[in-house]
């Protein structure tokens, strides 16, 4: 699968380099948030990444929900359960807990479907900011530290009502940001859609930590630096 560019596998530990992680969520996700560069020393794995695993590994199920539970380093040992149950949890050596996943319904392995599942949401995910986030940050006249951007994964889940082929797509719905202090939850909806036609839903949600007030001329040098980096990056690969 296409995943094997991103991951090692070993008996029955994944391993997923630094190098691997940012490539995928510079080439997959299209996200360059600087917590996922090789080099960034509070680097971790997208969360992206542990799902299309998690899908390519188990394949796709009509209903399946993910919650991140901790920041994955650079080669941790992380053990993906063979089983069948309805929930189960990826952990590394010591059993810390990275990611809850719950399934239900059928059953959907056709590699081809999940691959272009597993890239129609990552691209949709990679689009957060600064397509979805700017605008909610600016209409709640908030933002997070330019300096350290603390913007994080929680969860998401989807539910299928038809059998997708290839042809699947993914748009938003709807979003919301609600601020707490200096803490901010951002909900994306989205429709999956094929051939034109719904087949189903699902929801992400993302936790924006040291929020601050809105200042333009620094969200704008940042937005700059983001686009001009994701710009270098397509016109170098």
């Amino acid at each position: 699968m296409f995943l094997n560019a991103y991951h090692s596998f070993d008996g029955s530990v994944v391993r997923i380099s630094a190098e691997q992680a940012s490539r995928f969520a510079k080439e997959v996700a299209g996200d360059f948030n600087p917590i996922h560069d090789a080099e960034a020393r509070r680097f971790c794995v997208p969360g992206d990444l542990l799902f299309a695993l998690v899908v390519g590994y188990y394949g796709l199920s009509e209903r399946m929900t993910f919650r991140f539970r901790g920041m994955v380093g650079r080669d941790v040992p992380l053990h993906f359960p063979d089983t069948d149950a309805d929930a189960f949890t990826v952990t590394d050596d010591q059993g810390r807990a990275y990611l809850e996943v719950e399934r239900a319904g059928a059953g959907l392995r056709e590699a081809a479907t999940a691959e272009a599942f597993v890239r129609r949401y990552t691209a949709f995910s990679g689009r957060n900011f600064p397509e979805f986030l700017e605008p909610l940050m600016r209409n709640a006249g908030m933002m997070f530290n330019p300096q350290r951007p603390l913007v994080l994964y929680d969860s998401m889940a989807f539910t299928l009502e038809a059998t997708p082929t290839p042809g699947l797509d993914m748009d938003l719905d709807d979003s919301t940001l609600n601020v707490d202090g200096k803490r901010g939850e951002e909900w994306l909806r989205f429709r999956i859609t094929d051939g034109g036609e719904a087949i189903g839903a699902g929801w992400k949600k993302v936790v924006i930590s040291g929020l601050q007030p809105w200042d333009e001329e620094q969200m704008s040098a940042f937005i700059d630096a983001y686009t001009a980096r994701r710009a270098s990056f397509r016109t170098t690969d």
